[in-house]
């Protein structure tokens, strides 16, 4: 059967007028924008209902939506392949609105304008004010890890480089996001290599690499996508949360493999660096400052409005000066973790509503200062440089902490959010009890 449910003969065969067409591009664009697949489910499901169908059936990966509906006797069935994917927290929450917002039997042709309108919509922030984001974000990193001054100032430049190199590139050319992804890395280490050698050849103070170094390609890395996958895992839709999951990993080596050439080449030790001294009051101060810069960089990374951008960036301060006041206090990094994006998650439950923002917009860009992108790339350079030991180390501190902010997350939804209702249960089959 075609896919014309809705449709007169003599209506204008523009695929967009067809309902089913519309409930299916209404939920590429959302998965595109990177929202969590079982919430793109429920937003179709509930346009779909408001457009008179029946059931609806569907199927993702991370590349392409498969859908089925049924209004009566009849049947149709669709796929639809999704561009590479992105983040865009905006469009989230508009799509969300809009799905909430369409009245029950609404014309699909104006519902097909008002997702033609918000697909259309220019980023909220241009590339100059991105890349100065994300060059606050990577100073931010630098000093959290144990940089020092001039660690952090030569990884904020080098991640301001890599991110208006990465939005110049992915807007004019064709190439692989993963090569995209590997060139960047080179730019922002790169860079920071070359004010660490030009500062030590002036006589200015000497540099702990370590932090600095890995921390000018931290915003490479991939956090929404990883925490939206463990989302859909926790959400039984497990194939897009594996496929998401191996394009977060293929993101993070193509990262990592541009880092490493850039230390091959230059010859930094990436050794764990030494503690910066600082007396109690100035440290909670400076880190209170970073935190926050790191959650409102990564918030304008992801297009966030600007109420989203300042609520990410208190969240942050307060999330990240928890977990690190109790690491400081004797508790392990893991758990510590977890405590911080348990509160993320149950502020963000809160917060989200009078916010009118997705919650994924808000927890996730609070949380991205935890990832411990420093054990990560140590992890890969270390083992690459045959230090198995401290390479293994890194790993299980690595997965250690990632585990922390995934248990963290998972519990504040158990807590705070009821079961979400289906469709039908013919669009999901019959329930059955767990083993």
């Amino acid at each position: 059967m075609t896919p014309s449910l809705g449709l007169d003969d003599e209506e204008t065969p523009a695929v967009i007028t067809d309902p089913f067409e519309v409930v299916l591009w209404f939920g590429c664009i959302t998965l595109n924008a990177g929202g969590p697949a079982f919430r793109v489910r429920e937003w179709m499901e509930e346009l779909a209902r408001k457009m008179r169908f029946d059931a609806l059936s569907v199927s993702f990966t991370l590349n392409g939506i498969i859908a089925s509906v049924h209004r009566g006797s009849e049947r149709a069935t669709l796929m639809r392949e999704i561009e590479p994917p992105g983040v865009n927290s905006w469009k989230i929450g508009e799509l969300e609105r809009l799905a909430h917002a369409v009245r029950p039997g609404q014309s699909s042709k104006e519902v097909a304008l008002k997702i033609s309108k918000i697909e259309a919509t220019p980023p909220r922030y241009s590339t100059a004010q991105t890349a100065a984001a994300m060059g606050a974000a990577c100073g931010a990193f630098a000093f959290l890890n144990g940089g020092g001054g001039l660690e952090v100032l030569a990884a904020g430049i080098g991640g301001a480089g890599g991110q208006w190199l990465r939005s110049l590139l992915l807007s004019r050319t064709q190439i692989n996001h993963f090569g995209i992804t590997a060139l960047c890395a080179v730019a922002a280490s790169g860079i920071y290599a070359l004010i660490a050698i030009v500062s030590t050849h002036i006589g200015l103070s000497n540099v702990r690499h370590t932090a600095g170094l890995i921390s000018s390609v931290l915003f490479l890395l991939p956090g929404f996508p990883l925490v939206a996958a463990l989302l859909d895992l926790l959400k039984y839709q497990t194939l897009v949360a594996v496929t998401r999951f191996a394009h977060s990993a293929m993101i993070l080596l193509a990262a990592i493999f541009g880092l490493s050439f850039v230390v091959a080449v230059i010859g930094f030790d990436v050794s764990p660096p030494p503690t910066l001294e600082l007396s109690e009051p100035v440290k909670l101060l400076l880190r209170a400052i970073a935190s926050f810069a790191g959650g409102c960089g990564f918030a304008i990374l992801y297009n966030s409005s600007s109420r989203a951008v300042f609520a990410v960036g208190l969240l942050a301060l307060g999330a990240n000066e928890l977990r690190l006041a109790l690491h400081d206090a004797g508790m392990m990094l893991a758990p510590a973790t977890f405590l911080g994006a348990l509160a993320v998650g149950l502020v963000a439950s809160i917060a989200h509503r009078p916010l009118k923002e997705p919650r994924i917009a808000i927890t996730v860009p609070s949380i991205i200062i935890m990832v411990p992108g420093l054990y990560a790339v140590e992890m890969i350079v270390l083992f690459n440089q045959g230090h198995m030991l401290d390479s293994l180390q890194a790993a299980a501190s690595c997965s250690f902490v990632i585990g922390g902010m995934a248990m963290g997350l998972a519990v504040a939804r158990l807590i705070s959010e009821r079961v979400p209702g289906s469709m039908s249960h013919s669009s999901r089959g019959q329930r059955t009890s767990p083993l």
